[in-house]
């Protein structure tokens, strides 16, 4: 049938033109990894700023123009955006948009259409969004990321997990406070102008870092006491975004806990053995399979070494491979579930609990399906397994409260905190 009333809109591409003049702003997911990244892109050519706004009126602009039943990330990112466009801080007609297009069944592959319509509505239909995806989704001429750069960036996303996890470990326990923080400090500056002399990025030179990044957090004097040790799981976005998830990583810090954050770089490496495993179970290019081979090596090494590091200091948990995590998952959730967080999550929990972080807060996004089967269909089964679990899941949305959502973690912390006295 045709309808008159159709109107279709092409998008608008990022091209080689505007790469020079054009602002392109990024959602700030992971605030210490995006340090390191923001330099690496400026480096090329790029001109980054990272979003991070955050409150109800943000919220607010998001609803105005996303739909209600969206899961949260999308209404939250949406508000940030469109905070950035009224903020006067830009030309709107000087600024890209980038977000994420998983390619599976999350709905995170539609948030860029929901995006360039919400775009529309509020007066800005020239803004370019660019798609970060690794399956060729979309494809903007500007575009142009060198081996070198996406090598660089994969090295940022390593360093970023080595700092995150050994100072987690180290700066509740810490003697003169500030320590921890400024030596987080200290290793970014290094290592972005290591980036910006185009080096640091090779396996030798990633392998001497990360060593040297333990060693100097190892050496920050500390006073070891007991405390509740809580892991943070869940889906990926509210996991390591503060505004996502109303600071939580400060909150458990006021409650006088370690916390652990599972790297960023362990979910790359399961993402990629999921597309390996639906080419086992459902078929499909021999090629395809081929390349997926070759990445699932590399990235294994890249893995081991990050873990090696951690390992080779006494005073830190690493996290484990995930080829260990698979097996944890064997008889719990089928390997072949990979959607959104799949067996993945489960296997973290059972890992944490063995770690000694058998307090879990598992966050998700309302409405995010994926993850509530992840999360609801097997956090029971995983006490069952394994009786230590302590864990809570907790949902986050624009009608959720920060004060019941606090309230709910505090619950779970009291019997961590009685488990702890009871020891």
């Amino acid at each position: 049938m045709n309808n008159k009333n159709t109107h279709y809109k092409e998008r608008v591409k990022f091209t080689l033109k505007m790469k020079k003049d054009y602002t392109i702003l990024i959602p700030e997911m992971a605030p210490l990894h995006f340090r390191l990244i923001e330099p690496i892109l400026s480096r090329q050519g790029f001109h980054i700023d990272l979003m991070g706004a955050e409150g109800p009126e943000v919220l607010q602009k998001g609803l105005k123009y996303v739909h209600n039943d969206i899961c949260y990330p999308a209404l939250l990112i949406t508000g940030q955006m469109l905070t950035a466009m009224e903020s006067g801080k830009y030309d709107p007609n000087k600024v890209a948009m980038v977000i994420t297009q998983s390619g599976g069944g999350c709905r995170d592959s539609n948030y860029i259409h929901l995006m360039r319509k919400a775009f529309e509505k509020a007066g800005y239909p020239n803004v370019p969004f660019i798609s970060a995806n690794i399956w060729g989704l979309e494809l903007n001429s500007g575009i142009n990321l060198t081996p070198r750069t996406l090598l660089m960036a994969l090295a940022g996303m390593i360093y970023g997990d080595m700092i995150m996890i050994v100072s987690n470990q180290i700066r509740p326990y810490e003697i003169n406070k500030g320590d921890t923080d400024a030596m987080i400090d200290r290793w970014i500056e290094r290592l972005t102008a290591t980036f910006k002399k185009g080096r640091g990025f090779m396996p030798k030179a990633i392998e001497k870092n990360l060593h040297a990044i333990g060693e100097d957090f190892a050496s920050i004097p500390i006073q070891k006491v007991p405390k509740v040790k809580v892991a943070v799981v869940g889906e990926l976005f509210l996991k390591y975004s503060v505004p996502g998830n109303n600071h939580l990583e400060e909150f458990l810090a006021e409650q006088d806990c370690e916390v652990f954050m599972p790297s960023m770089l362990g979910f790359g490496v399961y993402k990629t053995n999921g597309a390996l495993e639906d080419l086992r179970l459902y078929g499909g290019k021999p090629l395809k399979k081929l390349v997926m081979n070759i990445v699932m090596k590399f990235l294994f090494k890249v893995e081991d070494m990050l873990i090696r590091n951690i390992e080779v200091f006494d005073q830190f948990t690493a996290p484990e491979r995930v080829n260990t995590l698979k097996e944890r998952a064997e008889g719990v959730i089928g390997i072949g579930n990979s959607m959104g967080e799949g067996w993945y999550l489960a296997a973290e929990m059972l890992e944490m609990a063995d770690h000694g972080y058998e307090n879990i807060v598992c966050v998700q996004p309302f409405g995010c399906l994926p993850c509530h089967v992840s999360v609801k269909g097997m956090i029971n089964k995983v006490r069952r397994i394994d009786p230590r679990v302590n864990a809570v899941d907790i949902e986050y949305d624009p009608g959720a409260t920060k004060v019941n959502q606090e309230n709910r973690i505090k619950l779970m912390l009291a019997v961590a905190k009685e488990h702890l006295s009871e020891n």
